[in-house]
Order: C-alpha cells, then structure tokens, then sequence
C-alpha cells in the first residue's frame, strides 16, 4: 500500500542518494535566503499519478516549500497543462526537483499505459475483463508502481507472494515429482491454507483445465493462449472460476482477448516496459 510512511521513506533514500552531502551546485550558485515559484508543465498527453510522492520530496527538503497541484491523481492532462505551482527555497526547491520529477514521470507514465490498455478492453465487443498488473515491478518501488495502475483505471494482481497462493508452471512440475497430479496438487494446497485464501493456476494448454477445476481453483490463468483456444477455455470454464488470460499482451491484441470472455487481462509491460512521461519544471 503507498502510505504516508511508505512515501516519506522512499524519498528519503532516493534524496540519499542524489544528494548524500547536499547539494553542492545550488549551495554555491544561489544565496541561502532567495525564494523561486516554478510550475509543473506537461509537455505530453498523459494521466497523472504521484500528487502526494511529489509534493513530499519537496516537503522533505524544506518543509516550508509550498506545493500547489493543480490536478488529481487520474485525471487526464494535456500538453501545455499546469500541473503544478511550486514557491519557496530556490535552493531546496533545485535539490528536490529530479527526485519529485523520477518519481511522478514514471508513476503517470505507469497510470498512462493503464488507461490505454483499459480503453482498449473497454471499447472491445461483449468484453466485461479488467486489466490487471503483475510483479514485475521495480524492486522497492512495487506501492508506486502498482498505485500508479490503479490511477490509469486498472487493478492490482496479488500484491505479492504473501497474498495469494499461484500454482505455475514449475510449481505443477514439482507436484508431479512428489507424486501429485494437478488435481490432487491443488486440493492439497487447499487443506494447508485458510478458507479465505484465493488459489490462482496457470495452465498452459485446454487438456489442463478440468483437472484445475477438480481441484478447486478459484482462479486458472490461460497463459500464451491463442484466441481460439481462449474462448475454448472459457467455455470449458463456464463460470465456474474466474477466467484470467495473460502473455504477449499488446494494445493491438487485448480488445480481441477481452472479446472472448475472459474476467481478468494482466499486463506485465504495464510496469516492466513503461516510458515515463515528459514533465518539467519550469521556473519563472
């Protein structure tokens, strides 16, 4: 979850990071008392993200800087917008701004993808599916990136290994090597967790899908599935799990996915091959 705590921490080692023992360029260019006001401008068509992540790497610097937004997290922007004011420090105002800049370019870069891709399924014929993200988020940074999903419309896959249980590929071979086969493998999952723990499997072929379903599975991933075979899956499904479809997913390809049925769509490029957005601070 991106709290308060979640965020202040965050900014706090990326700040280490880029100014470990200060600032030396603004300390010996700008006089210690001289106050700037600059604007966070779009300088592309995007939906933003990380109002409060960039309004606390300013406060962590100068707490006095004051920060206007202009714009709430998930809304659209256009090139040219005003998204921001900034007025202040000058000094702190320079030693914040890449790390508020890092942070929110690639969080409504994140939001932006999301949209499109959500867009994209919406427009799709006879589609109900929602898209999800995975874990294949930066290290240390999975609350911003899977925030920023949300901000676009999307919605989260298991926030990570603690959440839910996923029988994958590997884990099936390993069952198969004790002796279990996918049916009895599952329900053996079932005997070792609670009743309110949701169990996610991932096939990769129909002759899969009835031995997930003897064994209980709330949830069978169809991974790298043609589209034939998607809408044969969920029809062998009928409703008696959720139905999640994954794999080389494009904007191209998801509004067929979605038209074949399938409850949920997960996207990994929404966090692992996203662009961050262009966003400057300008000063006047």
């Amino acid at each position: 979850m991106l709290t308060r705590l979640v965020i202040e921490d965050a900014i706090r080692r990326a700040l280490m990071e880029d100014a470990p023992t200060g600032d030396i360029t603004a300390a010996t260019t700008i006089p210690a008392d001289e106050t700037a006001t600059a604007v966070l401008r779009a300088r592309e068509n995007g939906v933003f993200s990380g109002a409060d992540v960039f309004t606390a790497a300013f406060h962590e610097v100068d707490p006095s800087i004051q920060v206007t937004m202009h714009i709430k997290d998930g809304n659209r922007f256009t090139a040219g917008d005003t998204l921001a004011t900034i007025h202040g420090n000058a000094r702190g105002m320079l030693t914040a701004e890449r790390v508020a800049l890092n942070f929110t370019q690639r969080m409504s870069g994140i939001a932006t993808m999301t949209r499109a891709f959500v867009d994209a399924v919406n427009a799709a014929p006879d589609s109900h599916a929602h898209i999800a993200d995975t874990r294949k988020t930066v290290p240390g940074l999975r609350p911003f990136d899977k925030y920023a999903v949300v901000c676009g419309g999307g919605r989260n896959h298991r926030y990570g290994l603690s959440d839910a249980v996923m029988i994958k590929d590997n884990h099936i071979a390993a069952m198969q090597a004790a002796g279990l086969d996918l049916a009895s493998g599952i329900k053996h999952v079932r005997d070792q967790v609670g009743h309110t723990t949701h169990i996610e499997v991932e096939v990769d072929r129909l002759e899969q899908i009835p031995a997930a379903l003897e064994g209980g599975a709330d949830t069978i991933m169809l991974d790298n599935f043609s589209l034939e075979d998607t809408r044969t899956g969920v029809a062998m499904i009928a409703g008696r799990a959720i139905v999640e479809a994954s794999g080389t997913m494009t904007l191209e390809r998801v509004p067929d996915v979605a038209s074949t049925g399938v409850d949920v769509i997960s996207v990994g490029a929404l966090t692992h091959s996203v662009r961050a957005i262009d966003l400057g601070l300008d000063w006047a």
